[in-house]
């Protein structure tokens, strides 16, 4: 990757959807250039996708919780499982294995705090290995750059 690769990723990740001839004019390239450029960033797996960013309160997921879960084993086989039921639990829309006191990290999206509290019951609840939970409510984001 060069600068202009890297005046490009910027504008991308505001736009996602600018046309190849904008893009071009933002970062000064010819457009076929530009094009090519963009075809090689998604080749080499730079630019891994695009993706819709939505309200959420317009979704119905307007409360949202970080949630820290600690394993009581720490095995492969108790890390799968735990893996395999948040990847099937609709409101994880995040979920990182970390390093430090828990194991996991997880961004979970939810109408309110009544359906959170079910999913915190019902489904890290009920993980034989799952032995803390730890929420933090997320009551505003003033930044977010996953996303715009």
């Amino acid at each position: 990757m060069d600068a202009i690769d890297h005046k490009i990723l910027p504008e991308l990740r505001r736009d996602g959807r600018i046309s190849n001839v904008a893009l071009a004019e933002r970062v000064s390239l010819p457009p076929s250039a530009c094009l090519r450029r963009v075809q090689e960033l998604e080749r080499t797996g730079v630019i891994l996708g695009y993706r819709v960013v939505t309200s959420p309160e317009r979704v119905g997921r307007g409360f949202a919780a970080y949630v820290m879960v600690g394993l009581s084993s720490h095995t492969k086989a108790a890390q799968e499982g735990f893996e395999r039921a948040v990847a099937v639990a609709p409101e994880v829309v995040e979920c990182h294995n970390i390093a430090g006191a828990f194991e996991y990290l997880l961004r979970v999206e939810s109408a309110d705090l009544s359906e959170y509290k079910r999913f915190h019951t019902e489904v890290l609840g009920t993980q034989s290995h799952v032995n803390a939970i730890t929420s933090c409510i997320v009551m505003e984001t003033p930044k977010d750059e996953r996303a715009t």
